[in-house]
C-alpha cells in the first residue's frame, strides 16, 4: 500500500505521485447555502485530473433529522466502495474553499472508518490552480472496490455522550463555529436554532488555522492558537461546529499537532441548538 507522509500532504508531493495506481483522489466540496457555491458544479468545472466526486450530502444518513449525520458503518462502506475507494488504497481528499473548509470531513469519516491511510491536500484546488498545475472537467472514475468498515467509536460523540460529558464537566468541547456564533450575537443560519454555545466550551474558528494562502499553520503556529484558546492538548477533546463539518479541520489541526485524545460530535449545534433542554451559554 503507498503510505501518506502526514495527515496533510503538499500539492508537490500529490504532484510526484500522481500515477500510483494504489491511490485514490477526491473532491469533497461542500458549501453552506449562504456560499453561493455548488461544490459539484465547481467540479464539474475545474477538478484535479483523475478525481471523482463525493457529495457530503449523500455520504450521510438521509433518515437523520439533523444534516450530515454519520451514516450506519455498512451503509457508509457501500458508498465509499462505489467511488473506488477501498482497503488498498490511500486516499488524498480536497475541497475548493482554499482553507480546507469540507475535505476534512471525509477525511474524518474515512478515519473513523479504520482508513488509516487519508490525507488532505493541503490548501486544496485553490493552491493546485495558483502553482498552474492542470485540471481537468471530463470525470474521473474508479472501479468499484471493497472498503471494509472497521468502526473507532472513539471517535464518535453523540447527543447522549455529550450530555453526560457538559453535565460532568470532563472533557473539552472546541466549537469551530465563526465568533459571532458561538457568542449567541450572529444568527444561526437554521431555523429554530438558538445562539451561543455548549457550557465550557472553548472557540477556535476553523479559518484561524491556516495561513492566508490557505495552507494549514505550522504545527509551533497551531499549538499557539489552540493555547490562546484555552484548550489543552494532552487532555480530551471533543470538536462541534454546526453540522459536524468544519470540526473535522479543528480535528485536522489537533491531529497535525499530536493530539490523540479527539473526537467529534456529530449532530454538532444544530442538534444541541434545537433541543428544548440542553444548556446553553452566551457571550465569550
Amino acid at each position: 500500500m503507498l503510505r501518506l507522509p502526514s495527515p496533510l500532504v503538499s500539492t508537490s508531493w500529490l504532484a510526484e505521485h500522481f500515477d500510483r495506481p494504489a491511490l485514490r483522489l477526491i473532491d469533497a466540496s461542500w458549501y453552506l447555502p449562504a456560499m453561493g457555491r455548488n461544490g459539484r458544479l465547481e467540479y464539474k468545472a475545474a477538478h484535479i485530473p483523475g478525481a471523482v466526486f463525493a457529495d457530503l450530502d449523500l455520504l450521510a444518513d438521509e433518515t437523520a433529522p439533523f444534516p450530515h449525520t454519520l451514516p450506519a458503518p455498512e451503509v457508509l462502506a457501500a458508498r465509499l466502495g462505489a467511488l473506488g475507494i477501498g482497503d488498498e488504497h490511500a486516499v488524498i481528499v480536497y475541497d475548493g474553499s482554499g482553507q480546507n473548509f469540507s475535505a476534512p470531513r471525509l477525511w474524518w469519516m474515512l478515519r473513523t472508518m479504520g482508513q488509516a491511510q487519508v490525507a488532505v491536500l493541503d490548501g486544496g484546488l485553490v493552491a493546485w490552480q495558483r502553482e498552474g498545475r492542470p485540471v481537468a472537467t471530463a470525470p474521473g472514475h474508479y472501479p468499484p472496490a471493497t472498503f471494509t468498515p472497521r468502526f473507532d467509536r472513539t471517535r464518535w460523540r453523540d447527543i447522549t455522550a455529550m450530555r453526560a460529558l457538559i453535565a460532568a464537566r470532563d472533557a473539552q468541547v472546541v466549537d469551530a463555529r465563526s465568533a459571532g456564533r458561538f457568542t449567541g450575537t450572529e444568527a444561526e443560519p437554521r431555523a429554530g436554532v438558538r445562539g451561543g454555545h455548549m457550557p465550557g466550551a472553548r472557540n477556535v474558528h476553523y479559518a484561524s488555522l491556516v495561513n492566508a494562502d490557505g495552507t494549514m499553520k505550522s504545527p509551533a503556529a497551531l499549538r499557539d492558537t489552540f493555547a490562546q484558546a484555552g484548550v489543552n492538548l494532552e487532555a480530551p477533546i471533543t470538536a462541534s461546529c454546526g453540522t459536524g463539518i468544519t470540526a473535522c479541520a479543528v480535528l485536522l489541526g489537533l491531529d497535525v499537532v499530536g493530539a490523540s485524545h479527539t473526537a467529534l460530535y456529530d449532530g454538532s449545534w444544530t442538534e444541541w441548538g434545537s433541543q428544548p433542554d440542553t444548556p446553553v451559554e452566551t457571550g465569550p
